[in-house]
């Protein structure tokens, strides 16, 4: 399977979650090799952050990488979007210091993408397969890493609140999988936590048009659940996005359990200081893995 890109630039505008400030987001199209990148202007410079997991830097709340000072923040959506389609090289430009979180998915940033085009490039794509199980836990939380021949992703969480409990979703990656299955998951929260992080000065751009929101008895959004696991599939939609990050596309069976942002974090830390043990480079089997993706299959749902 080879390298992808955009064919075109497209943008957008948005609130960002954090600061509730207006932000403009645009992807790029990318030369062979270039990977993921963020570009901010600092001033009149350009200042480009590859993804890669030293770059996170800060995961309270959301995913944030930055380089000299220079930060982006709730990365993890639009990552999710981008390695759910399979672009491997792509510039987003933003010009603020976080995201647009639009309605709290991926459901935008992939709109956008599929406008924009997808143009496959003349190199195969630089991937990494497991070859050796991986068990990295720290109490209720584990991510377990296991050889298998694609991507695949089975999550599991589990809340006290009646309408949640213990979720689990099983995904094997595919774009029109990724578009059909998890892309419309939208960030969720509860009603006390969101008011004391209003309090603190925090998620100034929340509101229900973003985010799933639960109180005691139930959902208040008017429009109610998009899926009846929903938590779990936006659970499994930040991890896309948090290992994402990892500059290589990454092959092999993730089992989580009760992760988030900063262990997701933790975990690629620990992987890529130890490549050498638990990964090994693919190239002519990526092919085989992805010989079942046609070109037809990357068709806009009929939810667009």
């Amino acid at each position: 399977m080879n390298q992808y890109t955009i064919e075109k630039a497209v943008s957008c505008a948005g609130i960002g979650l954090h600061g509730g400030q207006k932000v403009h987001l645009c992807f790029h199209p990318a030369q062979i090799d270039t990977g993921i990148l963020f570009l901010r202007y600092h001033g009149n410079e350009k200042q480009y952050i590859k993804v890669c997991p030293q770059h996170v830097v800060d995961t309270q709340f959301s995913t944030t990488i930055g380089v000299d000072g220079i930060n982006i923040s709730t990365v993890e959506h639009v990552l999710a979007a981008v390695r759910g389609l399979g672009i491997d090289n792509l510039i987003i430009e933003v010009d603020g210091d976080e995201v647009p979180i639009l309605d709290g998915s991926s459901v935008s940033f992939v709109y956008l993408l599929r406008q924009a085009g997808v143009q496959k490039q003349k190199m195969p794509k630089r991937v990494l397969s497991c070859v050796r199980k991986l068990s990295f836990e720290d109490g209720e939380r584990r991510i377990v890493l296991s050889p298998y021949n694609g991507l695949r992703i089975r999550y599991h969480i589990e809340f006290s609140h009646p309408m949640i409990g213990q979720q689990h979703f099983d995904y094997v990656a595919h774009p029109e999988e990724f578009v059909r299955s998890l892309s419309r998951a939208r960030t969720f929260g509860f009603m006390h936590d969101i008011e004391m992080l209003h309090q603190s000065g925090l998620i100034q751009g929340g509101s229900l048009e973003n985010a799933l929101v639960f109180d005691e008895s139930g959902v208040v959004n008017s429009d109610g659940l998009r899926f009846s696991d929903e938590p779990v599939r936006h659970k499994l939609l930040d991890f896309i996005g948090d290992i994402g990050i990892y500059s290589d596309n990454l092959l092999g069976c993730f089992d989580v359990w009760c992760s988030g942002h900063g262990f997701n974090n933790r975990f690629l830390r620990y992987l890529e200081a130890n490549a050498h043990i638990y990964l090994k480079p693919v190239q002519g089997k990526v092919k085989k893995v992805n010989e079942n993706i046609k070109q037809e299959q990357w068709a806009i749902p009929a939810f667009f």
